[in-house]
This record gives C-alpha cells, structure tokens and sequence, in this order.
C-alpha cells in the first residue's frame, strides 16, 4: 500500500494503491527490465466527491423536518405580517430544535436546506426587481439611502468591536439594519460563511427593533408634522423589513405606502455592492492566510516561490464574485428587459419568499440554543444601537436635504 501527502500551496490529494492480486505484494524492480506484466491494481482516492457527497436519500428526513416547519411559519406570517414567514421560521426552527432535539439522521437535509436552498432564494430575489424603475424612482431619495447605509456598516464595526461581537455577527447585523433584515442577512450569509446561530441571532435582533419601528415612527412622523411623501422616504429608509416598511407606512397613512415601498426597494440594491465587497476581502484574507502559511514550507515550495509559481493566482470574476449573486443580477436584469412574464412575477417571487423561510427555518433547527446564551446580550444591544443611528442619521439627512 502506498500513500503520501503534503500540506499547504499545491497541496496532493491522499492516493492510496492498493494491491488487488492473489499474491502478496513483492518489491518492483527498478526500471524496466525484466519487469512482467503489470498487475491490477485499485485506485482509492481519499476526499472523493462519491464516497463524501451525502446521497440523495441522506437529505430526505432534514427537507422534510425543514419543510414542515416552514410551511408552519408560513401560516404565522399570514397571520402575522408584521413578524413574518422568515422570523417565524427560525423561532420555530429553535424551537423544535430544544424541544426535539433532530437527531443525526436530519442533519444532511437540514445543512442542504440551510445553504443551498438559501443560495436559490437569493437568485429569485431578483425577479422582484426592476432596476430601471427602482432607481428612477428612488433618485430623489439615493442620499438619503448611500448615507445612511454608509454609516450604519461603519458604526456596525465600530460599535460592534467596543461590545466584543464577533466579525460575522457583527457584518449580519450592520447589513440587515442598514438594507433590508432577514433577506440581506439571507444575501450576506453565504459570502460570509456565518455560522448558524449567529443567523439565528441577526435575524432576532433585526425582528426586535422591526416591532420597535412599527410602534414608534408612526408616532414620531406625527410628532414631527411630516407629510407622507417625506415620511415614506423615511420609513423605507430606516425600517428594516418590507412587511414592516409597509406596516409603518400604512399606519401613517396618505401616499407613504407607495413612496415607502419604492424607497425601500432601491435601498435593496444596496445588497449587491455590499456582497461584491465582501466576497473580495473574503478572497483577500484567504490569499493571506495561504501566503502566510506557506511561509514555513519546505524547500519545494521555496523553489515554487522563488520561479514565480507561488504567487496568487490572477482574480476571476467567477471566483470573486458568488454564483447565486450573479443569477441574481440576471434575473433583476431579464426583469428589467421584460423579458420575464408579468405573470410570472408573483410566483417569483413567492416562491423566493418561501425558500427563504425554508433556509431560515433549517438554521433555526441546526442552532444551539446553549452557544446563543454565552453569545449574550451584546448583539443585541448592537442592533439597538444601529436602530438609533440609522433613526437619526435618515432624519439628519432629509433635514440638509429639504427632504423632511
């Protein structure tokens, strides 16, 4: 049996040979002479996507626990539209989670669901826009929406790092507050590579200030004498959520609806920049890490290094930039071309709601309750934190503006 392997830049996969005839193995003459017919011989290859990749059947009791839940959630958003079917979905994911406790057998569907299921939603999401209409529409309101979200994702660091929440969280909760909740948390997750239970996180503390506006800037459009062109600018500004957005604007009255919904949807766009930027220092700190481990190879690599075959490799746009954003950028612009059906918009984007609570829901059950607990009160106190600040700084912004 042979086998061998090395670490690092160039790095081989384990091959093991092993010898498959009748008679124990003897030692191979060097060269070719007097060598005899060669033998059998089985090529197992460790890491092969057959023997690693869980088979189709492994996904089935996850999907359908996932599924269950889901459509669940589903139900209390129609009857909550102010909660929804996404934060629905991971409050009853965590849920069944402690009280069930999914043994091993659900945890390939589960993961399947939580990922890949959420990388389709995120390319559906574009069928719900159309970018030409959007941003004609959200012209007068693009300052508003470029400050504020500038300086949410700044105090979000900031803020985030004197508070001790970690880098994931910390980008989860900067970018659903600062565009658009659960969805943009859905959008960033997969570049970012978050863990479940700081989703799980995210989306809560995102779902809290949610009911918080709801309560509040009504009241305080009221209170300062704004009218509903200028308060729906600011409600599509500074609440996080669509169905929140239009629960605030319904509640003030007059055209804010329309104007809310509009803004909003510009500020959605926002999600395709922010994941561009952070797949690049995604890739950035990766090439690092891999320079900064190779610093101690051996003299193989040193001779790689030193011809020029060590240095990284050229960025490609496929590499850079995440496949389910692309779809979703060629969705938004088959929208845009009309080359979608008008019917099919509906559906569409039905169906991108569902599978994001299908994802949602699949995190919610592969959380830990017991990590969320150390975790503690930090990101929550972030999140109100931004709240305040995107509060303000939307108001400040329309005020210079003579938007308010």
């Amino acid at each position: 049996m042979i086998g061998g392997y090395r670490t690092g830049r160039g790095a081989r996969t384990v091959v093991i040979m092993k010898d498959i005839s009748a008679s124990p193995p003897a030692e191979a003459p060097r060269g070719n002479a007097g060598a005899g017919p060669a033998r059998p011989r089985r090529l197992l290859v460790r890491g092969s996507p057959r023997r690693s990749a869980p088979r189709a059947a492994a996904l089935l009791p996850g999907l359908a626990l996932a599924l269950a839940v889901a459509a669940a959630a589903t139900a209390v958003g129609r009857l909550l539209p102010v909660v929804g079917g996404p934060v629905a979905g991971i409050a009853l994911g965590v849920l069944v989670a402690v009280a069930a406790r999914p043994g091993e057998r659900t945890r390939p569907g589960v993961d399947f669901a939580g990922r890949r299921v959420l990388q389709a939603a995120v390319v559906l999401l574009g069928a719900r826009l159309s970018l030409g209409q959007v941003l004609r529409a959200g012209a007068d309101s693009l300052p508003v929406t470029l400050v504020t979200l500038t300086v949410c994702l700044v105090a979000a660091q900031w803020i985030g790092r004197r508070l001790g929440v970690l880098g994931d969280l910390r980008t989860l909760i900067g970018v659903g507050t600062g565009v658009c909740g659960a969805s943009a948390i859905a959008a960033v997750t997969p570049v970012v590579g978050a863990a479940g239970a700081e989703v799980a996180y995210a989306v809560s503390t995102i779902f809290v200030f949610n009911i918080a506006a709801v309560l509040v800037f009504p009241l305080l459009g009221h209170l300062l004498d704004m009218d509903p062109h200028a308060f729906g600018t600011f409600a599509g500004t500074a609440v996080n959520d669509m169905s929140s957005v239009v629960a605030v604007a319904r509640a003030y009255g007059g055209d804010a609806t329309d104007q809310a919904v509009v803004v909003k949807l510009a500020r959605t766009l926002m999600i395709v920049p922010i994941c561009l930027g952070l797949a690049a220092l995604a890739r950035r700190r990766a090439g690092r890490a891999e320079a900064e481990g190779s610093t101690g190879a051996g003299p193989e690599d040193e001779a790689d290094a030193g011809s020029g075959l060590g240095r990284p490799a050229p960025v490609r746009i496929t590499r850079l930039v995440p496949w389910f954003l692309l779809g979703f950028l060629a969705l938004a612009a088959a929208h845009t071309a009309g080359l979608l059906p008008a019917a099919a918009h509906g559906p569409l984007g039905a169906l991108a709601g569902f599978l994001i609570t299908l994802a949602l829901s699949a995190i919610g059950l592969s959380t830990d309750p017991a990590r969320l607990r150390r975790t503690g009160p930090a990101p929550l106190l972030l999140g109100g934190c931004l709240w305040l600040v995107v509060t303000a700084t939307g108001l400040a912004v329309q005020f210079l503006t003579g938007h308010l």
